[in-house]
């Protein structure tokens, strides 16, 4: 799982920003990030160590979130 550079409270949140067009950062944390390859990243948030209320599907191009899936 990753995250995005932005704490989002809500998946709303995220995808608002998204289709409003702002470039949103993802990262994985851990010995298998920060960089997440191009294609399909799963998202959940807030961030740890608050408790994951959130998750969401992205395609993501250079690091960016190119297009909200679910």
């Amino acid at each position: 799982m990753a995250y995005t550079e932005h704490n989002y409270r809500s998946k709303k949140e995220l995808k608002e920003d998204i289709a409003k067009g702002l470039k949103v950062r993802v990262f994985q944390p851990g010995p298998f990030g920060p960089e997440i390859g191009d294609g399909i990243a799963f998202l959940e948030g807030p961030h740890y160590p608050e408790a994951h209320s959130w998750y969401a599907q992205v395609e993501v191009e250079g690091g960016v979130i190119t297009k909200f899936v679910s």
